[in-house]
């Protein structure tokens, strides 16, 4: 994609999008707007937490920001009282040409969290944001609204990514990721990850000591993970589309289920903290959580180049059966297992059915291709918590895909640390057949710290898994250039997590042509 397609003033420096706004207040250069609170409200920056921007449509995009000029206090510091926050959407990052500019508040209720959902923009087009509170203004964010419905595009970029345990590594590669000219990045879960800090030898920073149950202890977490300057800056730079996994309630939970096999009024309440601490810090525009549920799937559009349905793998599924990483049991192939349960799934189909994008996204959490995981090329074993542990409605999909002939699918999917590209069929024990969709499987940004680009366990699994055509472990993220004829991925990789500015680097490109669901060397 050239990278001169936006203007020059629309190619902001990264380090401009997060320069801090105190001096900026202080030199009384907030532009017309100016400053409601008086000064002095805060004596530390408010906007520690950054800005963000997500689910970009045609005509308006969701801002966020949450003020918490102490993060790791258990109010972030701002105590119970609601503060008047302002926002201002420019045409250029020194706000000469202010577009939409409004005022909401930040409630406690909410830890202070903002979710503006500005309206009356012009499709595809690049504009600037930033908050005011307290005489102090935001870091200045950079978003992008959608192409218009029906617009016949050249290309699109989307990046993609996921699996940021804050323990295991830097997040370079989000600073990488800033430097990208995307239109949009799909965040495809564990944002956070809930468990107690262990001072390991191979931690490089430390969580705190607790595991998160509580709204409080959830809310800490975030305010852990988004203090990091590189997340920050990649969600200054790009407007996100964030879909939740497990480890943003408890590992390997499904349902009212924990992930340990318990249910009950205790693990529903927990759940009810973390999926209302997740809306609390996203860029989302669906409201809060008033309930247990959290309804997230929803569907993106890209003009007539791309559909982007984002999917909910964990609130509507049946319990995992088997085991872990076990030889399947009956129950993988029960016909009443459920993973993206009964409306979802109708939901989906619907979207899918007679959609008129070129290309039409399932972008959803946790593998969907066959993997035998056995190093011993005589047994097989599957992680049943994939799709592997849901066989009927894996195929059910998959078969549908091929039905219904829907144009050209590719499904982005998240949580195995590893970049994985694959080749889907209804029927995977017979290679023959046709593929019906091609699968891109972003690694991690840093869980598992360091990772291999080549490993006997790699060997093995594209050994005994015909239909993958890639497999690495490194840590990083995938850039996907869309355009009508071909969808080409680069597996973006960085060689060390646990060291700080390691260099990025393309460890591998893939193409599918339109009509034809193979993948090829690129």
């Amino acid at each position: 994609m050239p990278s001169d397609r936006f203007p020059a003033f629309l190619r902001p420096d990264r380090r401009g999008l997060l320069r801090g706004g105190l001096a900026l207040a202080a030199a009384g250069a907030l532009g017309p707007l100016g400053c409601a609170a008086p000064r002095g409200r805060f004596s530390d920056d408010p906007f520690a937490l950054g800005v963000a921007s997500g689910d970009p449509l045609h005509d308006r995009v969701v801002l966020w920001t949450r003020l918490a000029p102490r993060p790791l206090d258990d109010d972030g510091g701002m105590g119970p009282e609601a503060v008047p926050v302002r926002w201002q959407v420019a045409h250029d990052e020194g706000f000469t040409r202010i577009l939409r500019e409004g005022e909401t508040q930040a409630m406690a209720t909410q830890a202070h969290s903002v979710h503006v959902d500005v309206l009356g923009l012009a499709p595809q087009r690049a504009y600037f944001y930033r908050f005011i509170a307290g005489g102090i203004a935001s870091p200045v964010g950079r978003t992008r609204t959608a192409p218009a419905p029906g617009a016949a595009l050249q290309a699109v970029r989307i990046g993609q990514v996921g699996c940021q345990h804050y323990e295991d590594g830097f997040y370079t590669a989000y600073r990488h990721l800033a430097d990208e000219d995307l239109d949009v990045v799909v965040h495809t879960g564990d944002y956070i990850y809930e468990g107690a800090g262990r001072n390991r030898p191979e931690h490089v920073r430390l969580h705190s000591p607790h595991v998160c149950v509580t709204l409080a202890q959830y809310r800490l977490r975030y305010a852990l993970y988004k203090s990091d300057p590189d997340l920050k800056l990649a969600h200054a730079a790009h407007p996100f589309a964030v879909v939740f996994d497990d480890h943003e309630v408890a590992n390997d939970w499904a349902d009212d289920r924990d992930g340990m096999g318990n249910d009950g009024a205790a693990f529903r309440t927990r759940r009810a903290a973390a999926l209302k601490a997740w809306w609390e810090h996203m860029p989302l525009r669906a409201p809060a959580p008033v309930a247990e549920n959290m309804p997230s799937y929803r569907t993106l559009g890209f003009g007539r180049l791309v559909r982007l349905n984002l999917c909910d793998t964990r609130q509507y599924r049946t319990d995992q059966p088997c085991g872990k990483v076990v030889p399947l049991c009956d129950g993988a192939m029960s016909p009443h297992a459920r993973m993206l349960g009964t409306a979802q799934e109708h939901w989906l189909r619907g979207q899918l059915t007679g959609s008129p994008a070129r290309w039409n996204v399932i972008g959803q959490q946790v593998l969907m291709a066959e993997l035998d995981r056995d190093r011993d090329p005589e047994a097989r074993r599957f992680d049943t918590d994939k799709w592997d542990g849901y066989q009927v409605p894996r195929q059910r999909l998959l078969t549908f895909l091929a039905e219904a002939r829907v144009r050209n699918p590719v499904v982005l999917s998240g949580d195995f640390h590893r970049h994985i590209v694959a080749e889907l069929r209804p029927d995977f024990s017979r290679p023959e057949t046709p593929p019906v969709a091609v699968e891109f499987l972003n690694t991690s940004i840093s869980s598992n710290g360091d990772g291999r680009e080549r490993s006997k366990r790699l060997s093995a699994l594209l050994r005994d898994n015909p239909h993958l055509r890639f497999a690495s472990a490194l840590r990083g993220y995938v850039r996907h250039d869309i355009t009508d004829a071909v969808w080409r991925a680069d597996m973006r990789v960085v060689d060390r997590v646990t060291v700080r500015a390691a260099p990025i680097r393309t460890q591998a490109s893939f193409a599918v042509e339109a009509g034809r669901p193979l993948v090829a060397r690129a």
